[in-house]
């Protein structure tokens, strides 16, 4: 794993605080060196690499982990987007137990958060982040003062959210209205929704929504409407509000359609 800079890194050196920054846990100077420190705990956040368990049974009170999902709902490397495609009311932030199963550790507590209705990925993020960080320190608290009370996960309730690609980003026109708002939500700003722009380039939709449709009209046709971009799906219809050509800048989706010289009844 390639080790980026930090700003944090920087600060905590500047306060002499130690730092270690291995490009994988699997280094044994890395752990020779975490050794020697003699932590109580490990606390882990969006880490991409699995800890072994030299690492995990290091600490007398093990390793925790801040997940962005109400466990065990959506385990796995994409939460936030899964919340999001599911069309789920509320998440929010979980800090478990480390074990060697993916996000199968008992549950210390959790934080939660209703999901906004026109909250993309990225947005939501910035707000787990900050939600994680204040979870992070009550469960460090929790396990200084003798009160952490573990639970174990349902597993019947347990939900899978692998991690995503560009492929998952094609839009599918004939699904319905409702999924592909979220879907234009879910990916941004990491994959990004696209379609054909109906020239032949790619179109990429950074924000949409929900409007009414035109009976009989096949999916991927743009509408006649006043409100700028529309297009059919399966059932009802997605005004394009932001987008962004390939090679251009980002656009409002109305101004793009004039661009395109589309007119109603072209095919994306």
């Amino acid at each position: 794993m390639r080790v980026t800079p930090s700003p944090l890194a920087e600060r905590a050196r500047a306060r002499n605080v130690p730092v270690l920054q291995p490009e994988s846990t699997r280094d044994p100077a890395f752990v020779a060196q975490l050794r020697a420190l003699a932590p109580d705990v490990l606390l882990v956040a969006s880490y991409g690499e699995i800890l072994r368990s030299e690492l995990l049974e290091l600490c007398p009170q093990g390793a925790l982990n801040v997940h962005a999902s109400l466990l065990p709902r959506h385990r796995g490397a994409s939460p936030i987007q899964a919340a999001i495609l599911a069309g789920d009311a509320e998440t929010g932030v979980s800090v478990q137990r480390m074990v060697l199963r993916l996000d199968a550790g008992d549950v210390l507590l959790e934080e939660r958060t209703p999901i906004g209705p026109h909250e993309t990925a990225g947005e939501l993020l910035a707000r787990l982040a900050v939600l994680g960080g204040k979870a992070a320190l009550r469960a460090l608290d929790a396990l200084e003062g003798g009160r952490a009370r573990f639970v174990p996960q349902d597993e019947s309730r347990a939900t899978l959210a692998p991690k995503l690609s560009k492929q998952q980003g094609r839009i599918d026109w004939k699904r319905e209205a409702r999924e592909l708002e979220r879907l234009v939500r879910a990916l941004n700003p990491w994959p990004l929704a696209s379609s054909s722009d109906g020239r032949g380039g790619e179109l990429a939709v950074l924000a949409a929504r929900l409007v009414d449709g035109s009976p009989g009209a096949e999916p991927g046709t743009l509408l006649s409407s006043k409100a700028g971009a529309c297009v059919a799906c399966g059932a009802g219809a997605l005004e394009l509000l932001r987008v962004k050509p390939a090679g251009k800048g980002e656009m409002d989706g109305a101004a793009w359609l004039r661009g395109a010289r589309l007119s109603a009844g072209a095919k994306l």
